[in-house]
């Protein structure tokens, strides 16, 4: 089955108790909270106060959406990233794998990302914590064949992967990365883009590919996070239109009523 919830960053303007507040009007479940202005690296002093807050509104953490660039240590230490999420309550930390495009990186730069992922999946198992990848352009994820490739070669239990539609594919590449993802799949990133333009537009307008997507990760033995993010204009309407409209999916999805 899927929950419902927000990825915080959707509205870096907002603060957090704007975002618990719409997150409660739009009768969500859970957010995912961002390392980089509503919950920053290291703070663990913030992430008490978010979990405090979201945690009396009911809500989940979904997850920790850091910003460490896995085989970039030199970029800021995982400890500090580790830290937060466990002062946050988050079952998970997303991580971006790299920084490089797959047809960028050579071996070398592979195997630093490899390497470096296994590492922080051990620390971030000694706390209960996994670790999901971002899927995205610029990374060692950005094709389906690619992430798939990484995760085989890391080949660790505490590594899984998230899942949104890269920008300008088509429905039948997206089905296809999921259903080969699927071994390893967390959560969905949600949201909608024009195929040609990639232009923000309303969710209700994707429901034939969203439909076919809810379907092709849903499962019943499980319950995975559906997260809104990137609504139209970054406007706090789009997002509780987008919410009603997300609502009504996962409620409809055969997965979630198993």
């Amino acid at each position: 089955m899927f929950l419902p919830g927000l990825v915080s960053i959707t509205f870096r303007q907002l603060s957090v108790e704007e975002i618990i507040a719409l997150v409660t009007q739009a009768g969500l479940a859970a957010v995912e909270w961002g390392g980089d202005i509503h919950v920053p690296h290291g703070d663990e002093a913030q992430a008490r106060a978010v979990a405090r807050m979201a945690a009396d509104a009911g809500l989940d953490a979904a997850a920790y959406g850091s910003y460490y660039r896995v085989g970039h240590p030199e970029t800021g230490p995982f400890e500090a990233v580790l830290a937060s999420a466990v002062a946050l309550g988050a079952p998970q930390i997303r991580v971006w794998p790299g920084n490089q495009g797959s047809d960028e990186a050579d071996e070398a730069y592979f195997q630093a990302v490899v390497e470096d992922s296994r590492r922080i999946a051990d620390l971030a198992q000694a706390e209960e914590i996994g670790i999901v990848y971002e899927f995205h352009g610029n990374t060692l994820t950005d094709t389906n064949a690619a992430a798939v490739r990484l995760l085989q070669s890391v080949d660790h239990a505490n590594v899984r992967s998230l899942w949104q539609p890269p920008r300008f594919a088509a429905r039948a590449d997206n089905l296809a990365g999921l259903e080969m993802v699927g071994p390893w799949l967390e959560h969905l990133h949600v949201f909608h883009w024009h195929l040609q333009t990639g232009e923000r537009r309303p969710l209700a307008e994707g429901e034939d590919l969203w439909r076919d997507y809810l379907a092709e990760a849903g499962d019943p033995e499980r319950t995975r996070y559906a997260l809104l993010e990137f609504v139209e204009d970054d406007a706090p309407e789009a997002f509780l239109r987008d919410a009603a409209t997300l609502l009504r999916w996962v409620s409809d999805c055969p997965a979630a009523s198993n």
